[in-house]
């Protein structure tokens, strides 16, 4: 017998999100503008109930109250994708590093590309922060959802509060984030 899926819509600042997952924790976080939002399949059972924990902390994060998540998390991916994942999880609050970075961190200097792979892959958007991965040179770099939504929390994250006209300077590394 398959798990159950439940999920949940929430409303935020940057648009509609969905979140779904399992007994075992959240399995994905989706903004419903992005290029590829997730569509609840029809055997998920919707549950506000069941996220209301992660629905309080990313309304918390979203009011610039909130820098880390405590609830249980549970993606799907390959070995590699997992631990890039992880890695994204170390990041703090309010710091960037570059594709390169974590490969050589993951110990394999030559899996940037992997690295950007993989963390296109996240499903947990916010939560496992990949909106804290730029480019090499300091510029912003793909994200699911939208460029616009990825400066948008950089800008919570800097100054406290959403925006997406910060000038992409504030954006560039520091001596902090490269972990």
């Amino acid at each position: 017998m398959a798990e159950q899926t439940f999920f949940t819509l929430m409303g935020s600042p940057l648009g509609k999100i969905l979140l779904a997952g399992n007994e075992q924790g959240l399995t994905q976080v989706s903004f419903r503008e992005g290029k590829n939002p997730l569509i609840p399949k029809p055997d998920w059972q919707r549950d506000e109930d069941v996220w209301a924990t992660a629905v309080a902390q990313l309304t918390a994060y979203f009011a610039g109250e909130l820098q880390t998540f405590d609830f249980p998390l549970a993606p799907k991916g390959t070995p590699f994708q997992q631990k890039v994942w992880a890695y994204l999880q170390t990041i703090p609050y309010g710091r960037t590093t570059t594709y390169g970075t974590i490969a050589q961190e993951l110990g394999n200097p030559k899996s940037t590309r992997a690295v950007g792979a993989a963390n296109g892959r996240n499903p947990i958007a916010v939560i496992i922060p990949c909106h804290r991965v730029i480019g090499s040179d300091g510029k912003l770099t793909g994200y699911a959802g939208g460029l616009q939504i990825k400066a948008a929390l950089l800008g919570l994250e800097r100054n406290g509060r959403l925006g997406t006209n910060q000038k992409l300077s504030l954006f560039q590394l520091d001596a902090d984030s490269r972990r």
